[in-house]
């Protein structure tokens, strides 16, 4: 990831989120991490598999594993914070009861798919970026 990506990177998520404060800082080769202020949201890996240069950002939420727990709720007030935006809504997919949806909006961002490790319940945010242009 050069100089320029990572520009491109940081303007197009602060836009998105409407948060001036979300940042893009590179790691190893063709992985960043992404943070709003301090707080490290999860990584940014490029995907060029295909011939076409995307991203895809993923971030891990660590859940309740109490059966009364409420995703939809959960989640909705999760995201918000974490990017300070009161615009993103979580909501369940018609014919899948492993993953939710988010969105801005009605501009859809990404699927939080359920994971069940080890005794662990997270929601793996995954959203692709196709273009930053």
């Amino acid at each position: 990831m050069d100089v320029i990506e990572v520009r491109k990177l940081d303007a197009y998520l602060s836009k998105l989120f409407g948060n001036p404060n979300i940042r893009v800082v590179p790691k190893k080769g063709d992985v960043a991490e992404v943070f709003v202020g301090e707080d490290d949201l999860g990584e940014l890996i490029v995907d060029d598999e295909d011939g076409d240069r995307s991203f895809n950002f993923r971030m891990v939420i660590q859940v309740s594993n109490d059966p009364s727990f409420q995703p939809v709720p959960a989640l909705n007030a999760y995201l918000r914070a974490k990017f300070e935006n009161d615009n993103i809504r979580v909501v369940t997919r018609p014919k899948k009861t492993d993953s939710l949806e988010a969105y801005i909006g009605e501009e859809f961002l990404g699927v939080l798919f359920l994971e069940n490790e080890k005794g662990r319940r997270s929601y793996i945010f995954e959203m692709p970026i196709l273009d930053v242009d």
